[in-house]
């Protein structure tokens, strides 16, 4: 920015005699102001800490209007995400027991079409990695604003910081526990499914309110100057934007090494970055090698079941004792418990279904060939044809999804299987030898490995 700008307004042109009226003294509130600036600290509380000349309300409103939009994608397909878990079925599938009217949305997670998971976590995770640096963009807009001295001079002012600090603190908190997630390093204290729901919940209580407040300065701010204007601005005639209350504009700005236009272009090409690196991972196919953020070390080798898995056999203490010949399935109902041996079960009608798994990291499997009793004729042979859910329980000693309940469309949508093949081959033991559960349209780890028990209810 040219020297010249940073100038005081012009001096009244020459000849002129007439004075104008004497400036007033500045008032007790002015003077107390002035007073408080005077012993801020050194460093970012100082007025003329942060100089750059295109800080404010325009730049600021734009990242705002992006996550707008990304963070409503983000919190719905999240809600639609928690509720594929099924936990309205019970304990045995509720993270949350605790949620109360937070879980008034759910519904039974429907099996059709078979991607819809795929779809949705697919979204989530890739949106939410995109998002970033929008996210970091729109933090250092308004970095000012958290270094403001005194920080607190009114009360309304003090219930303003505290909803800033639910805001900022909530947006980081869950972008960071869900990355933390995608590449499967589980260093939370406690259970990550816990911790990002109520944290959604927090963090879109405080962006909502922040969004009232705020909406009208943006629409304001937006429309005060054209995106074309800005497009057509290069750094020689960047200019900062007028001074007003909301404390973005510098008041002593800088010569511009970046224009507003060029803040945008690697923002942008950023999430283009990590759209690029990330998306492979749920979209499949050749696109899959693209996938550089995915969770690396989860693929087993090539052949009939070379595909993903999140945990091996050894990983989750499964041994060669628990899933050899003294296996057995025993299914539970009205009709007694029947006992099965593997032979048993490949005697019985195979049926076929092509389908993929999709696991709440983001990642997914290409569609797998998987054959193996239908679980409603399980069902039937359990005596209840009719069955309203199915308790699966895993050989595996614990873990989170060692028992799961399936509901009673997944029980019967004729593509759920028990499945005892994949692409023609047995299971391996990672991916669930004996026998494992398919379900269409199921999160992963709702999809049970070396399944050793199937209790049917009404």
């Amino acid at each position: 920015m040219a020297h010249d700008e940073q100038d005081g307004p012009p001096d009244r042109p020459t000849g002129s005699t007439r004075a104008g009226p004497p400036p007033r003294p500045p008032g007790p509130p002015a003077r107390r102001a002035a007073a408080l600036l005077r012993t801020a600290p050194p460093g970012p509380f100082r007025t003329g800490f942060w100089r750059s000349p295109i800080r404010g309300p325009w730049l600021t409103s734009v990242w705002g209007l992006v996550l707008l939009a990304g963070i409503g994608i983000e919190f719905l397909t999240g809600l639609f995400s928690y509720a594929a878990y099924n936990p309205r079925l019970g304990p045995v599938n509720d993270q949350t027991p605790d949620k109360g009217i937070l879980g008034f949305y759910l519904f039974t997670w429907p099996t059709h079409p078979s991607w819809l998971y795929r779809l949705n976590q697919g979204v989530h995770v890739t949106l939410g990695v995109v998002l970033v640096p929008v996210l970091l963009a729109k933090l250092w807009s308004v970095i000012p604003k958290l270094f403001t001295w005194p920080p607190v001079r009114t009360p309304a002012q003090a219930i303003e910081r505290v909803s800033l600090l639910l805001l900022v603190g909530g947006a980081l908190f869950e972008f960071a526990t869900g990355i933390l997630n995608i590449q499967l390093h589980y260093i939370f204290p406690g259970s990550f499914y816990t911790l990002h729901f109520y944290g959604a919940w927090v963090f879109i209580a405080a962006f909502a309110a922040h969004v009232a407040l705020r909406l009208g300065i943006m629409w304001r701010a937006l429309r005060a100057t054209p995106l074309m204007t800005v497009l057509r601005t290069d750094v020689a005639r960047t200019r900062p934007e007028p001074p007003d209350d909301s404390g973005l504009v510098t008041p002593t700005p800088s010569r511009p090494t970046m224009s507003r236009r060029g803040a945008l272009a690697l923002t942008g090409a950023g999430s283009l970055v990590l759209m690029a690196v990330t998306a492979g991972q749920s979209i499949g196919g050749p696109w899959r090698r693209t996938a550089l953020l995915a969770p690396h070390g989860r693929n087993p080798g090539t052949g009939p079941n070379g595909f993903p898995v999140n945990k091996t056999a050894a990983q989750v203490g499964v041994t060669a004792t628990d899933i050899g010949p003294a296996w057995r399935l025993r299914v539970h109902g009205p009709a007694g418990t029947h006992t099965f041996t593997r032979a048993q079960l490949l005697a019985m009608p195979q049926h076929q279904a092509v389908l993929p798994i999709a696991c709440v990291e983001g990642w997914s499997t290409d569609d797998q060939h998987w054959s193996g009793p239908r679980l409603a004729d399980l069902a039937a042979l359990a005596g209840l044809p009719h069955a309203g859910s199915v308790k699966v329980q895993s050989v595996q000693r614990g873990g989170a999804f060692s028992t799961v309940l399936l509901a009673a469309n997944q029980i019967h949508n004729p593509l759920s299987l028990l499945a005892l093949h994949v692409n023609g081959a047995d299971l391996s033991a990672d991916h669930g030898f004996p026998a494992r559960v398919i379900v269409p349209a199921s999160p992963g780890v709702n999809n049970t490995k070396w399944v050793g028990d199937l209790t049917f209810r009404k």
